[in-house]
């Protein structure tokens, strides 16, 4: 059997592990699974981030086509961000390093 090329899927794939895989992109993705999301409640989801970079995640997330920035019509300028069909694409790829974690003893994993 002949391999196939992988030139292409190798530098796909690398790019989607880094992108995914930069400081607290996870973890937004995680809390907006759960449905639309105020930033304040992204926010006080994820112990330790701060604004200027949950800011700058969300931004690249819009730019990536994975979550939507929507404006709420109010007397007060409200927004809310919610994942789009790319974005909930990540569910199951979250749901599975979910289980690899508990699986794993991820913390011993770090520790060695």
């Amino acid at each position: 059997m002949t391999q196939p090329n992988c030139s292409h899927i190798c530098s796909s794939y690398h790019q989607a592990i880094e992108f995914i895989g930069k400081r607290w992109m996870g973890m937004i993705i995680y809390t907006l699974l759960a449905g639309p999301k105020r930033y304040y409640e992204i926010h006080a989801a994820i112990p330790g981030i701060s604004d200027r970079l949950l800011t700058e995640r969300l931004n690249e997330l819009v730019d990536a086509g994975l979550i939507n920035k929507k404006f709420i019509d109010s007397s007060i300028k409200k927004v809310e961000y919610e994942l789009t069909p790319n974005g909930l694409a990540f569910q199951e790829v979250i749901q599975s390093i979910q289980k690899w974690i508990d699986l794993c003893d991820f913390e011993q994993i770090t520790k060695k």
